[in-house]
């Protein structure tokens, strides 16, 4: 596949402080990528280089086929941009905040005003169209701030951490339109402390922390970074656990963990036969069962696992533009 994003190196310094060292991504076109890590790792600063809003201290990017930094206004025709909080103007209709982007991009009178029709309708905001943007929902903010970002039709938009304090329902509804945009061809690099979020949407994870890259792949490979699949079989009675212990010492079963107060023995599963051999096991072996489930490791205990504790966030954090003109 094409590359839309390729970064090499990636430096940026804040005096005596290297946030972002030494950054490889790509993403190929049509995909998301999620970037993670907890505040601080340097995902912000990242974004803000790669939408040229300060300068790299080092590094090789390509965007597009077009250099970063010595062709940065051909960047910039390419790219949207979604901050991590909400930048509507709250004092005019949802309406007019789309047309105005749309003039500042030289958008003829008549092409704005379909291109606004068009975004309004994509995001559900028709209903809401006249209504001063002051009076959204923290939801539809989002998916205004969402649709400002898309009025210039980009090939590669960035959302930097685009569900902040979004409830439930609205988060989804985001996530929706996310879809809906990389359907259409829409390359999306996305910045979140979530790792729900970089599963739902991305075709693949980077793990960011202390301004290094420290993990990289699919969910499921970052996931067997912590461990595979593992069995888990609760007894009905004390009594019987240690039946269940016995048999399984017997078959020469290896690792398996046993949690006396719970009842609950774990057995590391290697394949989908082992797993079929175990459980054919038990039901051969009559004892009681209380309950019997698999369990993956979560991506917030990969999470967890990889990265330190959550730190300062990074410099000027809080980006307010929607689109990079």
């Amino acid at each position: 596949m094409t590359a839309a994003v390729e970064v090499e190196g990636l430096v940026k310094e804040f005096g005596d402080r290297r946030v972002v060292d030494g950054v490889d991504l790509t993403i190929p076109e049509g995909t998301v990528l999620g970037l993670l890590g907890p505040n601080g790792a340097g995902k912000t600063t990242t974004v803000r280089m790669l939408s040229t809003l300060i300068r790299p201290d080092g590094g090789r990017v390509r965007i597009g086929g077009y250099d970063l930094v010595k062709q940065a206004t051909q960047v910039r025709r390419l790219i949207g941009l979604t901050g991590q909080y909400a930048s509507v103007d709250e004092g005019i209709s949802g309406r007019e905040n789309l047309y105005m982007i749309a003039r500042l991009l030289d958008f003829p009178r008549r092409r704005a005003r379909e291109r606004v029709d068009e975004l309004l309708e994509q995001f559900d905001l028709v209903d809401a169209a006249a209504r001063p943007a002051g009076k959204y929902s923290g939801g539809m903010r989002r998916r205004l701030d969402l649709a400002a970002s898309m009025v210039g039709d980009p090939a590669l938009l960035y959302l930097d951490e685009p569900t902040t304090g979004l409830d439930p329902r609205s988060r989804n509804n985001l996530w929706d339109a996310v879809r809906d945009l990389v359907e259409e061809g829409t390359t999306v690099l996305l910045t979140t402390q979530y790792m729900e979020e970089a599963e739902a949407l991305a075709d693949s994870i980077i793990v960011m922390d202390k301004g290094r890259v420290i993990a990289s792949g699919t969910s499921g490979e970052l996931r067997s970074r912590v461990g595979g699949q593992v069995l888990r079989i609760r007894t009905a009675r004390r009594e019987h656990l240690d039946e269940l212990v016995r048999r399984l010492s017997g078959m020469r079963v290896r690792n398996f963990r046993v949690d006396q107060e719970n009842r609950l023995v774990s057995v590391p599963i290697v394949n989908e036969a082992e797993l079929t051999g175990m459980v054919q096991v038990l039901a051969a072996s009559r004892l009681p069962i209380a309950g019997l489930d698999t369990h993956l490791p979560s991506l917030d205990e990969v999470f967890l696992t990889l990265t330190d504790q959550p730190r300062e966030s990074d410099p000027d954090a809080t980006v307010v533009l929607r689109r990079v003109f």
